[in-house]
This record gives C-alpha cells, sequence and structure tokens, in this order.
C-alpha cells in the first residue's frame, strides 16, 4: 500500500512538471511519448507542437511561460524547424527552447571510409533518400580543406589579363592550370563536377565554375559557365586588378597587385594532407589524412537552413527564447549550381552591368555608373517578422554560409552572449540589403515600416573565424536597420571588416535610423580583403552614435588589391548624421568617402582615455537589460 502512494505521489510530480509549462526531449526519446523527464519526445518539432496544442487549448498551466528541454546530445534534422506565429508566447509567458549541450545539425555523417593507396574513400552520403553534395566536410570535428592548388594563400597566382566581350580571363599556365585542362580536354569533364577558381576582387572573392581552358604557351585562357559568367563581366564593381605597376613595401617586398586566385574542386588538386575532394559523377568522396590520421567520425553539411522563424506583418512570431543551443553543419550550394558573384558583404548579383550614360541622381548624390539587382545567401537561423525573438548563449559554428539572420520585419529582439565561430560567411547579418527587385544603390524607405528591422540588440557576442571562405563578409553585418544596437562584442579573424552598418551608397532619406555602435573591441580583422575598416558605415542614418569602440591589429596580406587602403574607422559613400567620437584606435588612420552632411568626428585614435580600451568588448556580468539607458547616458549632448 506504501509503495502505490509513493508511486501515486510521484507520478502526480511528473504531471505537475508537464502542467506548468515543462516539455522533454531527447535523442533517445520517442515522439510518442507524453514529453516528460522520464517519458520525453525524440524531435524537437514535436515538442513544438506539443507546446503549440497547449497554448490553443488555453491550458492555464502555461500561464509561466513554456519551456522546451533538450538534453544533451545530437540532434539531427532533415528539414528546418519552423516556428511560426501559433508558437508565439507572450512576455508574462514566453516559449523558451533550451539546451545546454544540445546540437542541432544539419548534417549527416560520412561512413564506411576504406583506404585506397594514400586516400582515405567513402560512398558519397544519402540525405533524407536522396544523394547529397556539400562543400566543406568536417573530420573528427575540424574543418578539412576543400582540395585547391595552393596550401599558402601567399603564394596564390594572379591573373595576367582578361577578355570581358570574349568573357575570359588569362593567367599563367601553371602545373594546376595544365592537369585540370589537359582533363578537360580528354573529355573527362563529364565525370567530373567543374572546378573552380576563386578570384580575389578588391573587397569580394568571386566563385567562378570553369567550362574550358585553352592553354597558349606560357598562358592559358580560362572561360565560364553561365550565369556567373556574364555577370562576372559585366559588372563594374568590384573588378579584378589587372596591368597593375609593382607595388613596393616598406620592408622591401614587390607585390604584384593584379588580382590573386586559387583554383580548387578538382582531383589533381587532392596533393596535401588535411584536403578532401567530392567525385560528385562517381559518387565518392576522397580524404588524404593528416599524418597518423584516423577518421573517427566525418560530417558534411546537407541542410542550408535548421531553425527558420517566419511571421507575417500582420501575424508576427512574439516572444520566442533560444537559449544555449548549438546550430552546426549547414551549407549553402549556390556557388555550386549558379557560381557566385557578391557586390559587397557576400550579397550576390544575379544581374549588374554599367550604365552608359550615368544616371543624374539628387539629394546631392554623385552619379550612379551601374545597376545591381541582388540575392541573399543563406543562414543556419532566420528571422523574419517576429518580435522579441531572442537567442542567448547560443553556439553557431561549422556552417557553411551566415550564421543567423534577422532578414526583415523584425521588432525588438536579442543576439546575446553567444558565440560564432567556423563559418564561411557572416557571421551575424540583420536588416534588409535592398529587396531582390529594388536596385540596390536606390534609397530604401518602404511605406510600410513593418517591414524594418527595428531594436535589435546584439550584444556581448564572441564572433572569430567566420567570413573563412567567402572572404568579402563580415563578423556582423547591418544594412537597413533602425534602432540596433551593437555593443560589447569582440570580433577578430575576420577576412574583411569586422562591423558593417549601412546599405545603399545614398545620401538620400531611407530606412535608417538611431542606430548605436558601442563598446565593440575589433581585432585581427582583414586577413584577407582590403578597402575595410574595424566599423565601416553607408549611407545616411540620422542619430546614430559609433562610441568607445576600440579597432587595432590589422592583418596585411601580400595580395590585398591596395596596400594602403585600409582603416580603422571608415565612413563610405553617403555616411550622413553620424557621430564617431570617443573611439581608441592605433592611429588616425580613417576614411571618410562622399560622406553627406551633418557628420561628427570627435576625439579618435591612440590619444582617448585608457579606461575606453579597458571597457571595451565582451563583459561577464554585462546588464543587458539596462545597455540601452547606460548608452544614452555616454551620448554626447550636440547629437541627440
Amino acid at each position: 500500500m506504501e509503495k502505490k502512494v509513493i508511486l501515486a505521489i510521484a507520478a502526480l510530480m511528473m504531471s505537475a512538471v508537464v502542467m506548468a509549462g515543462d516539455i522533454y526531449v531527447s535523442p533517445n526519446g520517442n515522439d510518442n511519448n507524453d514529453g516528460t523527464v522520464a517519458k520525453p519526445l525524440k524531435t524537437l518539432r514535436m515538442a513544438l507542437r506539443q507546446a503549440r496544442n497547449m497554448r490553443r487549448l488555453n491550458d492555464p498551466n502555461v500561464k509561466g511561460g513554456v519551456t522546451i528541454h533538450l538534453a544533451k546530445g545530437l540532434y539531427q534534422f532533415y528539414e528546418p524547424l519552423y516556428v511560426r506565429p501559433e508558437d508565439s508566447g507572450t512576455e508574462d509567458s514566453p516559449t523558451v527552447i533550451e539546451g545546454q549541450e544540445a546540437v542541432l545539425s544539419g548534417g549527416v555523417e560520412i561512413k564506411g571510409w576504406k583506404r585506397q593507396g594514400k586516400y582515405f574513400v567513402a560512398d558519397t552520403p544519402e540525405f533524407n533518400g536522396n544523394l547529397t553534395d556539400f562543400r566543406q566536410l568536417y573530420v573528427n570535428g575540424r574543418k578539412a580543406v576543400r582540395a585547391r592548388d595552393v596550401a599558402d594563400f601567399e603564394k596564390m597566382s594572379h591573373i595576367l589579363s582578361l577578355n570581358k566581350a570574349e568573357q575570359v580571363i588569362y593567367v599563367p599556365a601553371t602545373k594546376a592550370v595544365r592537369a585540370i585542362a589537359k582533363t578537360y580536354s580528354e573529355g573527362n569533364i563529364l565525370r567530373q563536377a567543374p572546378a573552380e577558381m576563386v578570384l580575389h576582387e578588391m573587397w569580394c572573392v568571386a566563385n567562378l565554375r570553369i567550362k574550358n581552358i585553352s592553354i597558349q604557351g606560357d598562358s592559358a585562357a580560362i572561360r565560364f559557365h553561365q550565369p556567373e559568367s556574364t555577370i562576372q563581366f559585366e559588372h563594374p564593381w568590384p573588378s579584378p586588378m589587372v596591368n597593375t605597376k609593382p607595388f613596393k613595401t616598406d620592408d622591401g617586398r614587390t607585390l604584384n597587385l593584379n588580382s590573386a586566385f586559387y583554383l580548387t574542386n578538382h582531383m589533381s588538386l587532392l596533393d596535401t594532407p588535411g584536403e578532401w575532394y567530392h567525385d560528385v559523377r562517381n559518387n565518392k568522396v576522397y580524404y588524404y589524412p593528416l599524418p597518423n590520421e584516423k577518421i573517427e567520425n566525418a560530417t558534411v553539411p546537407a541542410l542550408e537552413t535548421i531553425v527558420e522563424v517566419q511571421g507575417t506583418a500582420e501575424r508576427m512570431v512574439n516572444n520566442v527564447v533560444f537559449r544555449g543551443l548549438s546550430f552546426e553543419h549547414t551549407t549553402w550550394m549556390r556557388p555550386t549550381t549558379d557560381g557566385h558573384v557578391p557586390l559587397q558583404a557576400g550579397m550576390y548579383m544575379y544581374e549588374g552591368y554599367k550604365l552608359r550614360p550615368q544616371t543624374v541622381r539628387g539629394d546631392r548624390n554623385h552619379k550612379l555608373d551601374n545597376q545591381g539587382f541582388l540575392g541573399r545567401p543563406a543562414a543556419a537561423v532566420t528571422v523574419a517578422y517576429a518580435e522579441g525573438v531572442s537567442f542567448d548563449g547560443c553556439r553557431f559554428t561549422h556552417l557553411g554560409s551566415s550564421g543567423i539572420d534577422y532578414v526583415e520585419g523584425t521588432k525588438g529582439g536579442q543576439i546575446v552572449n553567444s558565440l560564432f565561430n567556423d563559418i564561411a560567411g557572416n557571421g551575424i547579418v540583420a536588416g534588409s540589403f535592398s529587396p531582390s527587385a529594388h536596385e540596390t544603390h536606390l534609397p530604401y524607405d518602404p511605406l510600410d515600416r513593418r517591414v524594418v528591422c527595428d531594436g535589435l540588440m546584439i550584444a556581448n557576442n564572441l564572433i572569430h573565424d567566420v567570413s573563412n571562405e567567402d572572404w568579402g563578409t563580415l563578423g556582423i553585418c547591418c544594412g537597413y536597420v533602425s534602432g540596433c544596437v551593437i555593443a560589447h562584442n569582440e570580433i577578430y579573424d575576420v577576412s574583411y571588416s569586422g562591423i558593417n552598418l549601412g546599405w545603399g551608397w545614398t545620401q538620400s532619406v531611407n530606412a535608417m535610423r538611431g542606430n548605436e555602435v558601442y563598446r565593440n573591441y575589433v581585432h585581427h580583422y582583414a586577413r584577407h580583403m582590403y578597402d575595410c575598416a574595424g566599423i565601416y558605415t553607408l549611407s545616411a542614418q540620422p542619430k546614430t552614435y559609433i562610441l568607445e569602440n576600440v579597432v587595432e591589429k590589422i592583418y596585411s596580406p601580400g595580395y590585398a588589391h591596395d596596400p594602403n587602403h585600409w582603416f580603422y574607422l571608415y565612413c563610405d559613400e553617403g555616411s550622413a548624421f553620424i557621430t564617431v567620437q570617443d573611439n581608441w584606435t592605433e592611429s588616425e588612420k580613417f576614411l571618410k568617402n562622399a560622406n553627406g552632411p551633418c557628420n561628427i568626428w570627435e576625439n579618435n585614435g591612440p590619444q582617448v582615455n585608457d579606461s575606453v580600451r579597458a571597457n571595451a568588448g565582451r563583459k561577464k556580468d554585462l546588464d543587458i537589460s539596462n545597455l540601452k539607458k547606460t548608452i544614452q547616458t555616454r551620448k554626447p549632448k550636440v547629437n541627440k
């Protein structure tokens, strides 16, 4: 009898846990379970559905909120987790998804490796019923190198010349170029996916799929597939550097400033330990192991997006919090299927060309010499038409494009206390970069302000080793945003600039205003690209403040298009109504290019008080809730 009473009490306690709005998920669970600690669900999808039903039925036990607890382990997704308005919480009763050691993965494991000479070889993995292609491979938790012709980027070859009319780039006929050309000439290309040229262009790199190569003595003519070939040769900015004079550095080096490039994705290039190649036509994966290395696990990304939070302007997703989760193993396959020719910040052109004669613009803007229509890279997590959707203490790593993207129509929300590393593209993206049908140089000022990303807080994050494939991307990349706070982040080991704020290249009125960049620490930036800065702005942004940041330690790649064209702080075309004050930098190397009116620059450089250096960057006990009030007290009165 006593035993029955104890069991009954235990059952009531378990029931109370569920009734209080707690739902439990485990990799070893079962979706037919009830979601208790003792009987957890298996998938986050079913847990979210259970939470949705609790709210739909007006269950009184969700008064304090619904929390979905993910147990430690790996959760593999076969499609994104779709978070919709029906999943919304309220300020007093949020929906929280948390799990301190839970990994949400869009990847698939490669098994069955066999030794074949100096390589390990396995079959192309199947994902959700189909063979999958991929652009990254992670071996024993480490990102392996996609086979390329140079291990050291300082040894990249440089283009010789180009013919835009014929859509040809001429390059030295190196051993690697000849090896690929031989394969093409023998007709074996039908048995291989196209090799790629990754071309350095001022502030971007382009991924161009090679169609054919013609050897002409010591040089070679390379032609490319469509659509990237036409886009590459028609668009003017950024352009390849060609016919440049050798550059003498202060330390006596002579640099070739013609655009550098490397070749990748060809079996003949698989010649260095740590590299891999996917023979997509014959469904084999090759890996050249490091000395004494054994493959304990190998993962490739299969999904482009793991979580998609999507509402509408009329019915937004409200008050959902993701806490302590890891998002890993996403891909982005457009460079493989269509090439990748970006304009800036990783935003790719699907059409771009010169204007002759140039278009005259008003509002003090200079003549427009080109048109551009843009697409947006994929992200592991996307948020659109949502209010109060936040990510706290999360981890974004091993990703094939952007980490997280607040696309449009967001109000408030936070990305805080999180880690972003080993990401191919941008770490954090927010706001519009011109809708795809809106020519990107036109000011974007929508009549319906609900589409603008407003009031986002990006604070106390560690962002490093991002932009490690698409070199023209950034640590934090904000376009048309308003009321955005970027504060106390540490950003380092990025290929281009640390923080981008703004878009459009225009002094005209647009959607941006009231943004704040405060006490960030940006260092060791511009690993591969110049025309850059620790903090970079574009276009008019009334009542925007850049205050008390620290920027130092820039890389000096030998293939940068202009070795002198880098800066600590950089207000680029159209930047206006921005206060830049009390920022510590190693020297006063700043640029104000084609700026609009009412910018205020005051007390920036190495003379700034040492307290600024002490206070910048991440802080263990940062009070996020009062951060906006703190910034208000630091703003200079002159521009309030």
